[in-house]
């Protein structure tokens, strides 16, 4: 079987594949319709991009829909930002600013409207033959190169903030989410750097290696595809989000007008931590898996900021880590128990307030320097 052969038959393995998750997405019952309609989209146009090798045999010479499914590549990393900041932030909503994120889409296309766009078939034809000298083609990948720096860069800092924020204010075991979005941003970042530097070949004497590097793009975005939906289908949990009016505790010091302000309240916060503590120790909320700072601070009537304060800024612990230590020498006090020796570890972990046990084994590790398992054995 040649490479024109096998790009193809991975070509349409990976358009069918993409399509029926990008159609699932959007017919799929859920309350995340925003996150799956964006995810799907992002899917589609990506579909359309890497369709290349199989419009290829069905069109005769270049065409307006040619070009605007090749520029159609600048909507892609758009699609993926706003996808997760609508996976990050509970109150996403589409709104009109959005719109901006077409602006490299619009400006590829205002650029190709005097020598492509509005000529007849022979100037596209010429234009496409001589396109290494055409200014057009050398601004259409800089402008691309850009784009994917910038959003990359943007998505990476987006997902830092959400992480902290969640730290911050949440103790529920979701941090999973933060996580595999990273890695999932890690793995386009380097399906990107890869589709950018398999062009330095399309005009080389190595166009044999360009046709490969094609193959194992097309299959690559196969593999994230699936990846996506192996995690959706085995984790349905994973994707929930926080509330993007939180502020980080950095943020909230900064708009104190001085650091004798936190000061002057030094009394007022040793009683709420007090009160904190107490209420911790004699009510147990974190046993509730999905217990947040909101929930807290309702229950000793104390302001979330304030909460947030003495948690994070006094105390300098996240607020995900002062729940879980409670969680864990609560788990620690029943694994000290005789009484409750056949009690699994499984069951501690449920009993405690975790619903994960990677998430329970860590935390545990984290405060005691023994797994769970390694811990009962010692005692």
């Amino acid at each position: 079987m040649d490479k024109i052969n096998l790009l193809l038959i991975v070509t349409i393995i990976s358009l069918f594949i993409s399509l029926f998750l990008a159609f699932f997405l959007l017919t799929v019952k859920t309350k995340h319709k925003t996150s799956n309609s964006l995810f799907a989209f992002f899917l589609i146009i990506t579909a359309i991009d890497f369709s290349t090798p199989l419009v290829e045999l069905i069109t005769n010479g270049p065409s307006t829909l040619g070009m605007l499914r090749n520029t159609s590549a600048f909507l892609q990393i758009p699609a993926f930002y706003l996808y997760v900041l609508s996976v990050c932030y509970s109150d996403f909503r589409l709104k009109p600013k959005y719109i901006l994120h077409l602006l490299p889409f619009l400006l590829v296309n205002i650029i190709l409207l005097p020598r492509f766009y509005l000529v007849d078939a022979a100037a596209k034809l010429n234009f496409i033959v001589h396109r290494q000298s055409m200014i057009e083609i050398p601004t259409f990948h800089i402008l691309f190169h850009i784009q994917i720096l910038v959003y990359f860069v943007a998505v990476f800092m987006l997902l830092k903030r959400a992480k902290k924020l969640y730290l911050e204010n949440y103790a529920g075991t979701n941090i999973n989410s933060y996580n595999w979005l990273f890695q999932f941003t890690v793995v386009l970042c380097i399906l990107y750097s890869i589709t950018l530097f398999k062009n330095i070949f399309k005009f080389s004497e190595y166009s044999d290696l360009f046709e490969w590097m094609k193959i194992g793009i097309i299959a690559f975005q196969l593999f994230i595809a699936c990846w996506y939906l192996f995690k959706a289908l085995n984790h349905p949990g994973l994707f929930r989000n926080i509330d993007s009016n939180l502020k980080l505790v950095s943020d909230i010091i900064l708009e104190e007008k001085n650091n004798s302000a936190l000061a002057a309240n030094e009394k007022e916060y040793n009683e709420e931590l007090i009160k904190l503590k107490q209420f911790m120790a004699e009510e147990k909320p974190f046993l509730n898996p999905s217990l947040t700072i909101q929930d807290v601070s309702a229950a000793i009537k104390v302001p979330v900021r304030d909460v947030s304060l003495l948690i994070n800024h006094k105390l300098e612990q996240h607020f995900y880590d002062f729940v879980n230590t409670y969680r864990i020498e609560h788990a620690m006090a029943i694994l000290n128990d005789p009484s409750k020796s056949k009690v699994t570890i499984l069951e501690i972990l449920y009993e405690v307030g975790f619903n994960s046990k990677s998430s329970f084994n860590t935390a545990f590790k984290k405060h005691t320097g023994n797994t769970p398992t390694s811990y009962r054995k010692l005692l």
